[in-house]
């Protein structure tokens, strides 16, 4: 008995290339050109203005401000494949969207929630802040964890939340040091986080649909903050007009020497990242 397969897409290694090789040749057929920033956004401008194309796996977003080539698109991709046009976009990838004249809203309630249950916090206690003022961890403060693996699993968790919590930006930095071997006292720090989300579970950030294109940049950076190699560390954010599109917390690759040094790295780690 011979089984003939006919769509490749999970359990090979060569799935998912082949299977993006597919759909580029699709998209570009159908007008779309690969961005040169990210290869798996697809770009497309006429002069009715211009459409995006964003896919993860098999799932996608299109946009843009021409709704005859946005349809024409999903009739080419119908013929295709098998595909469901799910509306408005409202949840992609455990992030929620939800439109109002003044703009969009983009949260993560939902994943908070999911991963609050896994967590299993035995209280309903909140805090103010993710982190307390001027903590310093260490690899030798506390005992080490006997089984690492549910910390590993929170804090990986929380770096995918950071795409739309910039507030736990610094602390997740921190406690993701400590995947190797983790102690008792990460782990108190990293229930303090989950305590503040439960505490700003509705927080959302917001894209105003009037702003200006003006772009604004900050950056600050620590000094010597790094007790075990004395290193600083960078963090900037990126505003385009009102609507904050970018953060970054990284620590530095060298010792500064003052703190002036260290603000100039961070400021060369922003310009290297937003030019």
């Amino acid at each position: 008995m011979v089984c003939r397969l006919r769509r490749s897409l999970y359990g090979l290694k060569q799935a998912p290339r082949a299977w993006f090789e597919r759909f580029a040749s699709v998209v570009t057929a159908a007008g779309f050109s690969p961005s040169a920033h990210d290869p798996a956004l697809f770009v497309h401008t006429s002069s009715c203005g211009r459409t995006l194309l964003l896919l993860y796996v098999d799932d996608m977003i299109i946009t843009g401000d021409d709704p005859e080539y946005i349809a024409f698109v999903k009739a080419c991709l119908r013929d295709q494949f098998l595909m469901s046009d799910l509306g408005p976009l409202r949840y992609f990838l455990g992030i929620e969207v939800s439109s109002t004249s003044d703009g969009f809203y983009i949260s993560q309630e939902k994943y908070i929630q999911d991963l609050l249950a896994r967590a299993a916090l035995g209280d309903e206690r909140t805090v103010e802040t993710p982190m307390e003022l001027n903590v310093k961890l260490q690899l030798t403060d506390g005992d080490p964890l006997s089984d690492p693996t549910r910390y590993r699993h929170l804090v990986g968790s929380l770096v995918y939340l950071a795409v739309t919590r910039p507030d736990i930006s610094y602390p997740i930095h921190i406690l993701s040091q400590f995947v190797s071997a983790p102690t008792t006292v990460h782990y108190s720090h990293l229930l303090r986080v989950l305590r503040y989300l439960r505490g700003t579970i509705t927080r959302r950030l917001f894209f105003p649909r009037s702003s200006s294109l003006q772009l604004q940049c900050y950056s600050d950076a620590t000094w010597a903050s790094d007790p075990s190699n004395r290193r600083s560390l960078s963090a900037y954010c990126v505003f385009l007009g009102g609507s904050l599109i970018a953060w970054k917390t990284k620590k530095q690759t060298a010792v500064s020497r003052s703190s002036v040094e260290a603000e100039l790295r961070a400021m060369a780690l922003l310009t290297a990242e937003v030019t």
